[in-house]
This record gives structure tokens, C-alpha cells and sequence, in this order.
């Protein structure tokens, strides 16, 4: 079998039930016997696909590629393209197919189509757009099921706390929960955060995270499609479904931040906008965010995030401590130099493993052991509501605390049911979408 062709390659409770979670996962005791039911310990490993855009597909080529007794045997997701694009790739790039056992009984299309998918599985994939992940995990959580989800694993503060109630129900059935924020499965990362627990860097006192880069697709407007429809196929820039670029993406980077600080921010303020990417396509999200960073002992992290072409990219990890200062970034760069400039670690990472594949390939042992070892939910919400809090800093031009934050009730995601519904945004009559203004829009109603 081969891999997949171009692979992808209430703050005070909070942070005191996450504050321990410096590394990606909590190592666990094996399950008792009477925990058995949710574990896979001999046989096949049935995983459910929900969600099959191109992550989707990405993480069942990894699924598949971690464990010759992984089977794939349902997919869903509301577009029907969709999905047969996705097993038509996956299929086309895995000699034989012995371990595709999706059918066309067990493929589903539709808003309920993921519990159909869930309730085959061992395992559950969720890569669905952000908004609906609260709703997927939740129902994922309470069938039984270990989960990898993809980052974030929400886009408002309702779904955080739906999230973090899950993920209390998952720590008691003693399912594995990786979260898609593969920084902490990367060895580069691991390797520079041991020598920050070592002490090698001393305490960190500042940082600047960066995921600058030119943005990514549009998916235009087709004839006849509903509003929900053209919103659900252009999702990335709507935030009841994508969060904003500094959630969807750039949450990788603040939350490398907190995975080194140890904690989450206490407090943000910030500033963003549209300048260059602000047509009707580009629904109603920023193009550029800054925000600062306030952490419990005074750390500041300075945040940056942009989607423009033609200026500079940067996509880094920088941190400053009192005896040395590090660098790290996805291309398997780990640098820590001391303060006057000299070498303490170089991390060359020629040879290093595929850090997406590394979270399926450790995920999928630990499930095949019959072992419970992964409890990323609380580490993943905290890294999500950090990222929803520097955009509702952003979004008013307001300092916010956590505690302000966490207290509201900031809800962007409604039930749906089929593609009449009336999309949680709608534009005007020139089919403008309202923009946030900063100085204006006030973070308690949100967008």
C-alpha cells in the first residue's frame, strides 16, 4: 500500500485543568477491563470519514497508512462531489484497496449524514468546515468513538464549552482524542520543548508567532445554488464556519505559544482589517490581524497573521527566554541560540517523519494496544478559544480578558438542516456581507 500522492505534508478552572497539558497528549495507564468497549485491541479498526475536503482525505490516506489493520468503511459529508472526489483519490493512490471497505451502502450524504458514518466505526475522522466539529465531536464522543479531529475545534465560545463538556465524557470512556494541531508531533518541536523544560532557554518572557502568507482558494458563486450552499462551498471565509484566517490557520502558531508557556493568555488587544482581499467572494473575514498577548506571569506574545499577496511570508515560532532564545517552524527547523549568540541546539530534521502522519501513526498504536494515551480536546479548546479570543480583540479594537471572554455566550453556528435554511449571515441587496468595524462592533454580539 502506498501513501497518498502529494500528502499534506470561568479561565481559572480552564486553565487549571489545562495548564498540565504542555505537551500534546497525557500519557495514560492502559484501560481496565471493564473499559474494553472502547478500545480496539486485536482486529480491525473501523474508521467513519466525516468530512471529505481535501484534510478529509489527507488524514484517511494517514489513517490508512499508519496500521495495515485500519479499514476505512464510511464516509459522509453534504456534498455529494464531495465525497466521490474523495474516494476517488484515496482509492486511486492505495494499490489494491483491500483496506477500502466503503460501499455505496455505506457512503451518506446530507446534515445527519455523519451520525450514519460514526455509528460504523471504531474511529472517527472529523474534518468537516470548524463551525459544525463542536456538533461532531459531541455526537462522536457519546457513540464511543476515539477521534481525530482537525484544528480548530470550534469558531465560537458556545462551541468551546460544548467541546470541553465532551471532552469530560471522553476522559470517562477513556477514548483516545488526537487534536490536528501536529507541532506537537513533530520532532523538531518536541525536541527544542524538552530542552525548554530543561531549562536550556531559562523562563520565556516574550515570543512572535507569525503565519503570514498570500491566502488561499475562492470558490465563486454558482448558478442556483442557495445562499447556505455557496457559503457551506466557500467556507473559509465566513466565521460562523472558518473562524477567521487567524483561527483556521494561524492557531497553529499561537498555539506552539501556549504549548511552550504552558497556559493560555489572560488578556488580548489588537488590531485588523480588510485592505487587499475584501471582494464579494472573500465573504466578510479580515485579510490581516495583530494581537498582543498577555499570559499569566507577564509573558507577551506578539500574534501576526496576514493574507496578502505580494508581501512577505513568514510562518515561525520566535521565542525570547532569560538565558536563550529558540526558533522553530514546520520545515523541520529547530534553532536555540544563548543570549550571546552561540549555538545550544540545531535541529537538521532531514530524515524527520511527516508530522501529520507521526499523530495517526502514534493515535492508531495506542488504540490497536488497547491503551488510552491521548486526551488532546482540553489542549485543542485552549489553543481554539485563544485564537477566538485575539479575533474578538481584533474584530472591536478592545482589550478583552479571558474571563470576558469565556463569560459570554457568543454563538455564530444555528441549526441546520438542509440547504433552504437561511445561512447564519446573509448580504445586502448588493450581496456585501457585513464586516466587522473595530471601535464599533462590540465582541459580547459578535459576527
Amino acid at each position: 500500500m502506498k501513501q497518498l500522492k502529494n500528502k499534506e505534508a470561568s479561565r481559572r478552572g480552564f486553565l487549571q485543568n489545562t495548564a498540565k497539558l504542555a505537551g500534546a497528549s497525557i500519557i495514560m495507564s492502559s484501560l481496565p477491563e471493564s473499559a474494553s468497549a472502547y478500545v480496539v485491541a486485536a482486529g480491525d479498526i473501523k474508521v467513519a470519514l466525516v468530512g471529505c475536503g481535501g484534510r478529509g482525505t489527507g488524514a484517511a490516506a494517514q489513517a490508512l497508512t499508519a496500521d495495515k489493520d485500519v479499514k476505512l468503511v464510511a464516509m459522509a459529508d453534504v456534498f455529494r462531489d464531495q465525497l466521490d472526489r474523495s474516494f476517488k483519490t484515496i482509492t486511486e493512490n492505495f494499490e489494491g484497496g483491500e483496506n477500502i471497505k466503503v460501499s455505496e451502502e455505506t457512503k451518506f450524504v446530507g446534515f445527519d449524514s455523519y451520525k450514519k458514518a460514526i455509528d460504523l466505526a471504531d474511529v472517527v475522522i472529523i474534518a468537516t468546515p470548524p463551525g459544525f466539529r463542536p456538533l461532531h465531536f459531541e455526537y462522536a464522543v457519546n457513540q464511543g468513538k476515539h477521534i481525530f479531529a482537525e484544528k480548530p475545534l470550534a469558531t465560537d465560545v458556545v462551541g468551546v464549552k460544548r467541546i470541553l463538556e465532551s471532552a469530560k465524557i471522553a476522559k470517562q470512556k477513556k477514548l483516545n482524542v488526537v487534536v490536528g494541531l501536529q507541532r506537537h508531533y513533530q520532532k523538531n518541536y518536541r525536541e527544542v520543548y524538552k530542552l525548554l523544560q530543561k531549562g536550556k532557554v531559562g523562563d520565556l518572557v516574550s515570543g512572535q508567532v507569525y503565519w503570514n502568507s498570500e491566502g488561499v482558494w475562492v470558490r465563486p458563486r454558482k448558478y442556483q445554488q442557495t445562499e447556505l450552499e455557496y457559503q457551506m462551498r466557500n467556507w473559509y471565509y465566513f466565521t460562523w464556519l472558518c473562524g477567521d484566517h487567524i483561527l483556521e490557520q494561524h492557531i497553529h502558531n499561537i498555539d506552539v505559544a501556549n504549548w511552550f508557556i504552558g497556559s493560555a493568555p489572560v488578556s488580548a488587544q489588537g488590531m485588523g482589517g480588510r485592505e487587499t482581499r475584501k471582494g464579494k467572494d472573500h465573504g466578510h473575514i479580515f485579510d490581516h490581524h495583530f494581537v498582543e498577548f498577555i499570559y499569566p506571569e507577564g509573558q507577551v506574545i506578539s500574534s501576526q497573521c496576514r493574507h496578502q499577496k505580494g508581501c512577505m511570508t513568514r510562518v515561525e515560532e520566535v521565542f525570547q527566554g532569560t538565558k536563550g532564545n529558540i526558533r522553530v517552524h514546520a520545515g523541520n527547523y529547530g534553532k536555540i541560540t544563548s543570549r550571546d549568540g552561540s549555538s545550544i541546539y540545531d535541529h537538521e530534521g532531514k530524515n524527520d517523519i511527516n508530522p501529520y502522519q507521526q499523530e495517526h501513526n502514534e493515535l492508531f498504536a495506542a488504540i490497536k494496544a488497547g491503551e488510552y494515551k491521548f486526551a488532546d480536546t482540553e489542549s485543542g479548546a485552549k489553543s481554539t478559544m485563544t485564537a477566538i479570543l485575539g479575533r474578538m480583540a481584533t474584530y472591536s479594537g478592545q482589550q478583552i480578558t479571558w474571563d470576558e471572554a469565556m463569560a459570554t455566550d457568543l454563538k455564530l453556528v444555528g441549526d441546520l438542516n438542509s440547504f433552504d435554511d437561511p445561512a447564519p449571515i446573509q448580504p445586502d441587496a448588493n450581496g456585501n456581507y457585513p464586516v466587522a468595524v473595530p471601535g464599533e462592533t462590540k465582541f459580547l454580539a459578535g459576527l
